[in-house]
């Protein structure tokens, strides 16, 4: 057994940036443990980032957190969920508010309607990577904050009314990333405040108490001990991954 304790992960969104470097950590470092990737395959998903990982090892399921069907099918079996599937794409957040609502609450919802009662017989643990914006509202981003806040309650409300059941949920709210999607937002607030793009970044930078803006493997290695048994007493937190820049509860 996995000295994680786990033997079976779903993991959502397991095709975009940082879930398949959460998929290659535990499969590079945890030989005992099965993942089964939920991912919908739209525009921050792609099946390239996990080609090559063995097949008895990881199972690719094509599929919307929001088919209950599907999830009806997958869910059984598995010790925990790190849910990193989510709607992100800030442009749209206050013009079309629907998709971040569908995906980001709405989906959550359908994954523990699914996961929770098969876990009331032996416990389990759900993990969420919510955002330091689902606490800190940031302009244009008013959709995205809201959801985001949304699935920190909703997993807080989860702990407390499930945890007689033996199962543990919490979430992970991090600050600015390291990430071509916060490339990409530099660049373009780069060009329309006429700053160097370097310029943004250090002001990003001085923002953060420990001079840095948190790495992918920060966020992996937060949401595997939030999933095991390693965390055994730890539930209905939502955790500040943000070097400093955030400490609400």
């Amino acid at each position: 057994m996995s000295p994680l304790l786990l033997k079976n992960i779903i993991v959502t969104g397991g095709c975009g940036f940082i879930g398949s470097n959460f998929v290659h950590h535990v499969v590079n470092n945890h030989p005992d443990v099965h993942v089964t990737v939920l991912d919908k395959l739209t525009y921050a998903g792609n099946p390239e980032n996990i080609a090559g990982l063995p097949s008895d090892r990881v199972e690719l399921v094509v599929g919307d957190i929001c088919d209950a069907a599907l999830l009806d099918r997958i869910v059984p079996g598995h010790d925990a969920i790190v849910h990193y599937a989510a709607e992100s794409h800030n442009d749209n957040s206050i013009a079309d508010p629907e998709p971040f609502v569908r995906t980001n609450v709405h989906g959550t919802f359908r994954l523990l309607h699914a996961f929770l009662p098969l876990m009331r017989a032996r416990g389990g643990s759900v993990v969420a990577v919510a955002s330091g914006a689902g606490k800190r509202p940031l302009p244009g981003y008013s959709s995205y904050s809201v959801s985001k806040a949304g699935l920190i309650m909703l997993l807080k409300s989860v702990a407390v009314e499930y945890a007689a059941d033996g199962i543990r949920a919490n979430s992970i709210c991090p600050g600015p990333v390291e990430s071509e999607m916060v490339d990409s937002r530099v660049a373009a607030e780069s060009e329309r405040l006429g700053f160097p793009a370097e310029t943004l970044r250090e002001a990003i930078r001085k923002n953060i108490p420990l001079g840095r803006m948190a790495s992918v493997d920060d966020i992996v290695r937060t949401a595997l001990f939030l999933a095991s048994d390693v965390s055994s007493y730890l539930t209905g937190q939502s955790l500040n991954l943000s070097g400093g820049m955030i400490t609400e509860v």
